[in-house]
């Protein structure tokens, strides 16, 4: 505890408003070989163990999927994060995020996997009482017990706290009763029990731990999804369910800390998911392109196909900085905690929920960026994409429900912006007061400051510094413009949340390639600096479009066009080859058979 007070404590958004030591960014370089056997070792049971079973498990085959779920348990794969009191390991969130990655090929099995050891097995980590530890926590880290999370109702996604689920306590204090059906509920065709949200008396909002075996138990048919079809989702029914009143997980009507906390480790934890997924779609399509031909050679060799195969890998590398940037400072403010420390799972959770905007800004871009690299898959294969006999239809389908899952693409948007903006008025970041000054800095002469130590990506520093302004900027208009209604304003949120997104991108990006020019020097790196240098370029000219955009929706007439010329002023860049660049990228991308950073 005490090396962790010594450190310099770095606010949640702060990156807005100040500069991150280098030193103080973790990136996927700084992994130990330790570290990277551990990830191994997960890779070495997915390709031995699951791929060989994908068609099969692809049926919803619940008995296989409860193998290889109580499988990876005897290994240890379950127990990553549970506490080491109660036979976990207690893994740094950077290390998880890793593991999660070599596990995403295997689809649906992955959400099978997250939904117990994440949103299954998290709240009885963070909120359960030791009697609730002692009871559930050792089964769920070896397997023995599978747990699912039921928070979904047909009523209530995105806004759960609508939920109808209720609770009534039996008249000598023993029980509640929970009656209410809750929908989409990942393992609920196996699950041993289950984390349920439930009104009590139809009013407070809390949380239980509900066993399978309880009379009044019982779940629907499974879903006929779009895709994760390796995974079972089905409708959890509570019918006069009694649930002993030692099963009511955390405190009485705080069930919303323990559904938005739990959240919060999904999102980013879901963002490892989709970056193991991108780099695994983009081997695959680069071993399908190098044997597929036309007009007498590799399709590889084609120049849009190299640009898609660039654009691919930049769009990775991006999501890939952001993530373990993020994960990197969670660790950093957790540093020393830990679960039999006093207090210690308040302290964890306050840490990991001081970057709440952070881990939503994970969520929304990474869901994305799979997004896009599996339809570009699908692409370059052609009609074979579109077979099931390929793989990559199977990871378009498998792809899409990742912007939906732990709150949509879009209220994670207005949330950022709105948890921002609230860290502001309270004064945990100096975003209003920055904002304040801006105009008069735009009103004086033009800056031609550079970073002196890495001028290789002077200008691409520069960007990043000025993207920043551009935010304060257009948020500070849009909140100076409707105050209190800002919420009501949902579109000119989306514009600056997608401002606020690439900002911390292009900022992660170029740490990432700073710290390691800083390590190893630039000679080796052209494919990291090309990447950082297209992907500022290009996200320069996308936020001009949404500040753009936004500034319209805001004011019009001479006082729009005095802040469009202010946001052009600032936006300003030389323009570069980036044709050349990412055939440069696409080069080393075919030539490795996949992923290079």
């Amino acid at each position: 505890m005490t090396e962790q007070k010594s450190k310099e404590f770095v606010a949640g958004g702060s990156f807005l408003t100040s500069k991150h030591a280098l030193k103080d960014v973790f990136t996927p370089e700084d992994f130990t070989d330790e570290q990277r056997m551990m990830a191994e070792s997960v890779e070495q049971f997915v390709d031995g163990q699951i791929m060989p079973h994908i068609e099969q498990l692809e049926k919803t085959d619940i008995d296989l999927i409860v193998k290889m779920l109580k499988d990876a348990g005897k290994l240890g794969l379950l127990s990553a994060e549970v506490p080491e009191a109660y036979g976990g390991m207690e893994l740094s969130k950077a290390v998880t995020c890793l593991m999660a990655e070599k596990f995403s090929k295997t689809g649906g099995l992955v959400v099978s996997l997250g939904g117990h050891t994440g949103i299954g097995t998290m709240p009885i980590t963070y909120f359960g009482t030791e009697e609730q530890k002692s009871k559930y926590l050792t089964k769920l880290a070896t397997g023995e017990l599978l747990s699912a999370y039921a928070l979904t109702e047909t009523t209530s996604g995105s806004d759960a706290l609508s939920a109808r689920t209720k609770a009534v306590l039996t008249d000598d204090g023993k029980h509640y009763v929970l009656n209410g059906t809750k929908m989409w509920i990942t393992n609920a065709g196996f699950a041993d029990i289950f984390i349920v949200f439930a009104k009590i008396d139809g009013t407070e909002f809390s949380a239980f731990i509900v066993e399978r075996g309880y009379p009044g138990v019982s779940v629907g048919a499974e879903e006929r999804k779009l895709g994760i079809k390796s995974s079972s989702t089905r409708m959890l029914i509570l019918e006069d369910v009694k649930v002993p009143v030692e099963n009511l997980l955390g405190q009485k009507g705080k069930g919303h800390k323990i559904a938005f906390n739990i959240l919060n480790i999904g999102r980013f934890k879901l963002g490892a998911g989709t970056v193991g997924g991108a780099k695994e779609t983009i081997k695959i399509a680069i071993d399908y392109a190098k044997q597929r031909k036309a007009f007498g050679k590799s399709i590889s060799e084609f120049g849009m196909m190299q640009h898609k195969f660039a654009e691919m890998s930049i769009r990775t590398f991006a999501a890939e900085s952001m993530l373990y940037r993020t994960a990197g400072v969670i660790d950093r403010i957790l540093e020393g905690v830990k679960f039999s420390d006093k207090g210690g799972e308040k302290q964890i959770l306050k840490g990991i929920e001081e970057y709440a905007i952070e881990c939503a800004m994970v969520k929304v871009y990474c869901s994305e960026v799979l997004d896009y690299v599996a339809d570009e898959a699908v692409q370059i294969f052609g009609g074979y994409g579109y077979s099931q006999e390929y793989p990559v239809e199977r990871i378009y389908r498998d792809s899409r429900i990742n912007r939906i899952f732990e709150g949509t693409n879009e209220i994670n948007r207005m949330l950022m912006i709105d948890m921002l903006i609230k860290r502001a008025m309270r004064g945990h970041i100096p975003l209003l007061e920055q904002a304040q000054g801006l105009m008069t800095e735009l009103m004086g002469p033009p800056s031609f400051d550079f970073d002196e130590d890495f001028e290789v990506l002077s200008q691409e520093t520069k960007m990043v510094a000025n993207a920043k302004k551009v935010f304060m900027f257009v948020a500070g208009a849009g909140f100076q413009k409707y105050l209190d209604q800002l919420g009501e304003q949902q579109e000119l949120l989306g514009l600056a949340a997608d401002v606020l997104i690439e900002t911390f991108t292009m900022e992660s990006m170029l740490m990432r390639t700073k710290k390691a020019i800083e390590r190893d020097g630039q000679e080796n790196l052209s494919d990291m600096i090309a990447a950082t240098q297209v992907y500022c370029h290009d996200g320069m000219e996308r936020i001009q479009t949404w500040s753009k955009t936004a500034l319209a929706a805001i004011e019009e007439g001479d006082t729009l066009m005095t802040m469009l010329a202010a946001v052009r002023r600032l936006l300003k860049h030389p323009p570069i080859n980036t044709v050349h660049l990412r055939r440069q990228i696409a080069k080393k991308v075919i030539d490795n058979g996949g992923y290079i950073y």
